[in-house]
């Protein structure tokens, strides 16, 4: 998705018939099961399905060159990948020209490689970059959570605690100091979930740097290089191309 594109219900017009744009949509929601490169956009093209206008079905076609253009890309996977637990988890702030909600993303891995990730714009309004940072920490968290009860009813052996990075210092923060403040009140639930957590040693948050932070995939649109480069550490390659 072009990082210049800034989509609302308000450009353009209506489209005359509505049904194609929402086709189109359906399938690309399809296509996210296995390409989490088009994950962002699709999300942001998915909130117009009610109303599409017209800038909304350009910024579509822009989508299906982008497909076309690496029709063959798919995720690898290893048998001898070791069996710890990752993920990047991520926010923007106020993002949403219409409600000013954030976007929460977060991906997850086994060893090197991707099996889970997702997109989500917050129900609730955030009053600080911290704060949605810490919501999609909460989010991420029970995600992983489940990931860990399914590899111990498989009989899977794991390594633990699951690592979860985070490029929000403020947000590792707050997880780490056991004290309440006047700003951070209104979490508490996501603060005692987080917590709770880190002292049973079930994950721990290390901290990265932004242009290290995966989950940017899932929260932006990133030029085009920096989309690459970061596809290419999830291990999303053309499958048809042979190495």
């Amino acid at each position: 998705m072009d990082p210049r594109t800034k989509l609302d219900d308000t450009q353009g017009t209506p489209l005359d018939d509505p049904f194609a744009y929402r086709q189109l949509v359906g399938r690309l929601l399809y296509l996210t099961l296995t390409r989490p490169d088009i994950t962002f956009a699709v999300n942001i093209l998915s909130q117009f399905i009610s109303s599409p206008r017209t800038p909304h079905m350009q910024a579509i076609h822009h989508l299906l060159r982008y497909l076309k253009g690496c029709s063959g890309q798919g995720l690898l996977y290893s048998s001898t990948s070791p069996l710890c637990l990752r993920r990047f988890s991520d926010s923007d702030w106020a993002s949403c020209p219409t409600t000013r909600r954030s976007t929460s993303g977060f991906c997850i891995f086994i060893g090197d490689y991707l099996i889970s990730w997702k997109t989500k714009k917050q129900t609730t309004i955030s009053r600080s970059s911290a704060e949605a940072e810490y919501r999609a920490l909460a989010a991420a968290s029970s995600e992983i959570t489940c990931i860990q009860y399914l590899l111990n009813d498989l009989l899977i052996p794991q390594t633990v605690p699951a690592f979860i990075y985070c490029d929000n210092q403020s947000a590792i923060h707050i997880a780490n100091n056991p004290t309440f403040y006047e700003r951070t009140k209104h979490i508490k639930l996501d603060c005692h979930f987080i917590r709770e957590k880190i002292k049973a040693s079930a994950i721990r948050l290390i901290p990265v740097n932004t242009t290290l932070q995966l989950a940017n995939t899932f929260t932006k649109p990133l030029p085009s290089t920096i989309l690459s480069s970061h596809i290419r550490k999830m291990f999303v390659y053309d499958i048809y191309i042979t190495s």
